[in-house]
């Protein structure tokens, strides 16, 4: 896809080392398309990486996507350069007044604290409210997803006893449903989070429906608003090795954590990842774009509402 995004962000070296087709935002001004345009709001602490990942995935498409970086202005990034914040990344201020075909909300590192306990949750929840009127599908992954449910439909989450930490077999409720297209019955896709949300509490809210679920890792894609609204549970967009990168850092601190499951060759750390989720991770984010974002949005972008 010809992707529009900043000149010299690092991801363009790193995905053409790859073999795939970015271009940056010089060259994609030739085609004479309206781009959608898609807004990231980045709350990994590892910026760069979770930029990389995500726009691996927004590259499988033939769409043109223009793509804005948001960074929460109640909290400073301690992982990633200041330089690097100041060059690709724009306030919420600086954005409230434009309109998005679509946006991705990542996970955080905040899941052991109560939503109101996190510094920029006011922030958080003004975001939320604004994405609802001025974009027309919202893509909310880990803890965003838990974020958003709760803030939108008061829907809690639960500590686990231990990291829900691994690779986890999936099953699709809707067969039917476009962002399903091309899936097969079962598929992949990692998971590395401390909470859950529970399938009880969310079937008793009218207008949520789940649509993906495993038995190991329970519920990992909840629809809402006709598409408008997708809570993702899990990781699809992990690179290969990022679980494996997360295990060893919590063995060195002394955490307490098991093997990722259903992750390395044979089980073994030593044998590196078995990866399985990739054709799933292109085939959910290529859907997402073309069925909830580019046959949604209207031509007229400030039409959003």
């Amino acid at each position: 896809m010809p992707l529009n995004i900043p000149i010299n962000l690092p991801a363009i070296t790193t995905l053409r080392e790859e073999n795939i087709f970015v271009k940056d935002s010089n060259e994609a001004s030739l085609q004479e398309i309206r781009p959608l345009k898609i807004i990231i709001l980045n709350l990994m602490p590892l910026k760069i990486t979770t930029e990389t990942d995500l726009i691996r995935l927004l590259s499988n498409s033939p769409l043109q996507i223009e793509i804005d970086f948001m960074q929460i202005k109640s909290h400073t990034s301690k992982n990633t350069p200041i330089e690097h914040m100041m060059t690709f990344y724009k306030t919420f201020d600086s954005l409230r007044n434009q309109k998005y075909d679509g946006m991705i909300i990542t996970g955080a590192p905040v899941e052991n604290f109560d939503f109101e306990e996190v510094d920029y949750w006011n922030e958080i929840k003004e975001i939320f409210d604004w994405a609802k009127t001025h974009v027309t599908s919202t893509f909310f992954i880990c803890w965003a997803a838990q974020a958003g449910l709760y803030h939108y439909y008061n829907i809690p989450k639960y500590g686990l006893n231990k990291k829900m930490f691994g690779v986890f077999r999936h099953t699709v409720s809707d067969a039917k449903n476009p962002i399903f297209r091309g899936f097969d019955d079962v598929f992949y896709a990692p998971h590395s989070r401390h909470t859950e949300v529970r399938k009880e509490d969310i079937e008793k809210v009218p207008g949520l429906r789940i649509i993906s679920e495993s038995k190991e890792a329970g519920v990992y894609m909840v629809m809402a608003r006709n598409g408008r609204e997708f809570f993702i549970t899990g990781h699809s967009e992990y690179a290969p090795n990022t679980l494996d990168t997360e295990y060893r850092r919590d063995l060195e601190k002394g955490l307490p954590i098991d093997v990722p499951k259903n992750y390395y060759r044979d089980g073994n750390p030593q044998h590196g990842p078995l990866v399985r989720w990739r054709g799933h991770a292109n085939l959910l984010f290529s859907n997402w774009l073309n069925y909830f974002v580019y046959q949604e949005t209207p031509y007229d972008i400030g039409q959003i509402q």
